[in-house]
């Protein structure tokens, strides 16, 4: 997911050589949308938002497109919503513009998503907001406790099932509302803006165009980028402030040094906070790793304030470093009686992350087999200790965890990315690819132009899906432009299909 939203899925990241460890220790920095504030995270999942123009349908969806077996041919019902609300209707061929979603509920979409509902009005279109399968209520086999019980029944959720659903029923509400000649222009951000991407490069003579925010295409083993997520989270944090970023860099030792005493990791406990005691150093790293990188990730404003916190000179003079960085925590999350360290790690069906589970889990399983990105912490790019990405043993905690292993090279070969350059030169158009180069995940992402009409378009304090995020009146005018550039490219597509039409004499 994104941007100014609720909380999204985590990626499970392997950077272990123990497998106990890859997944429940993993340094995970979250793949979608953002709260609108960490510290607020909560009540931005429970806010009310008013969603009186979304009327909500559901769509008998194939298990499988793929094959032809007898189990292939079962349905689930697959939930999307549609605003008719600005649209000018199938006879001025008015255009759709359709939200792809990624690894959240279609009610987190509609509470956080603003670029599609901020731009109906100036295109007159009609609004399409889908929901991926296993996700929120698109749920195979009757319940998410059987859609998630093994790899037998998880076996079907992928992105290239998804992509055919999309596809099933971006077409189907065509045919529906009679909408032939009306150009479908697919968003969506991080992984959603991943799916995008591709399927306009899959489904071109249904999607007009793609606008992919925040979208790492190029995160994959075969397309690793030189300088990793890590090194971004380091970087931000130096600009901000170098102290800060001194004091964090020396806590990892201070950590393991006080965990080494008699007692230590009830020290550790007691000095941060736990809701739960520790039960190894790297509980508390791994927390702090994490919401390190999503301050990075998803507002620099929050990486100011963290250090802010970190340097402050308290008033008697006697906090000693952890102290500090502790200070750092509350300034990200708040004054609370206690903090749950385990709430972003890989959670289990004993740990429930605010409602998530589900989602938790269908993520875990993407993130397990074909959606591999190889973060760690690499000594030449972090301010963290060192812990390379280990593929070996990423796949060996996956099929010891699923039965079945990662195919980690299989989403080059499906999509075609390894020379993404010459090969979008070739035969992509259309695509609109965003990125803020402070979020982390923009090391992954597609940064230049490729031709005319595959675009890049950055900017440099721009964080993680924030382009398609409600608008809001404290927008820096960096972002309003951002937005209003995505959104006259995405005109320029449409004037040329409407012409094309004219020319070709297709419009009667």
């Amino acid at each position: 997911m994104c941007l100014m939203f609720a909380i999204l899925v985590l990626l499970v990241f392997s950077t272990s050589s123990s497998y106990s460890i890859s997944l429940a220790h993993s340094k995970i920095p979250r793949f979608g949308f953002s709260p609108t504030q960490l510290k607020n995270a909560h009540d931005a999942l429970t806010q009310k938002v008013d969603k009186s123009d979304h009327e909500i349908f559901y769509f008998n969806q194939d298990l499988d497109h793929f094959t032809f077996t007898p189990k292939s041919y079962m349905t689930f019902q697959q939930r999307y919503a549609i605003d008719f609300k600005h649209w000018a209707g199938a006879k001025a061929n008015a255009p759709i513009l359709a939200f792809l979603g990624e690894e959240a509920s279609l009610d987190h979409d509609l509470a956080v998503v603003g670029f599609l509902g901020d731009n109906g009005p100036r295109l007159k279109a009609l609004l399409v907001y889908i929901e991926h399968r296993y996700y929120g209520k698109s749920m195979p086999f009757g319940s998410a406790e059987e859609a998630l019980k093994n790899a037998s029944t998880l076996g079907y959720l992928n992105s290239a099932q998804a992509l055919a659903d999309y596809a099933a029923i971006l077409l189907h509400i065509k045919e529906k509302y009679s909408t032939k000649h009306s150009p479908i222009i697919v968003i969506g951000g991080s992984y959603g803006g991943m799916l995008a991407a591709w399927f306009r490069l899959k489904y071109p003579h249904i999607a007009l165009g793609a606008l992919a925010s925040s979208a790492p295409l190029l995160y994959f083993e075969d397309t690793r980028p030189k300088f990793g997520y890590y090194y971004i989270v380091t970087k931000v944090i130096k600009e901000t402030s170098e102290r800060c970023y001194n004091t964090i860099r020396k806590s990892w030792k201070e950590i393991d040094r006080v965990a080494a005493k008699p007692n230590g990791l009830l020290i550790l406990s007691q000095k941060f906070k736990t809701c739960s005691p520790l039960n190894e150093s790297s509980d508390i790293k791994d927390f702090l790793g994490t919401i390190y990188a999503e301050a990075v990730q998803y507002n620099r404003d929050w990486v100011t304030n963290m250090c802010n916190a970190i340097n402050a000179d308290p008033p008697n003079r006697k906090n000693d470093l952890l102290d500090r960085i502790f200070a750092g925590v509350v300034a990200l999350k708040r004054n609370q009686t206690c903090y749950g360290t385990n709430m972003l790690l890989q959670p289990t069906k004993n740990n429930i992350a605010w409602n998530e589970k589900n989602n938790h889990i269908a993520w875990s399983w993407q993130s397990c087999t074909e959606i591999v990105m190889p973060i760690g912490y690499d000594k030449q790019d972090t301010m963290f200790q060192p812990a390379p990405y280990n593929m070996s043993s990423f796949i060996e905690g996956c099929q010891s965890y699923y039965g079945v292993p990662p195919r980690p090279h299989w989403i080059m070969t499906y999509f075609g990315i390894q020379d993404i350059k010459l090969v979008l030169r070739r035969f992509g158009s259309n695509i609109i690819s965003s990125n803020g180069l402070s979020d982390p995940y923009s090391v992954g992402g597609v940064l230049e132009d490729i031709s005319d009409s595959v675009v890049a378009i950055t900017t440099k304090n721009g964080s993680h899906c924030q382009d398609i995020s409600l608008k809001s009146k404290e927008d820096p005018e960096w972002l309003v432009m951002q937005r209003e550039k995505e959104i006259k490219v995405i005109e320029s597509w449409i004037s040329t299909y409407q012409k094309d039409l004219r020319d070709l004499n297709i419009l009667t």
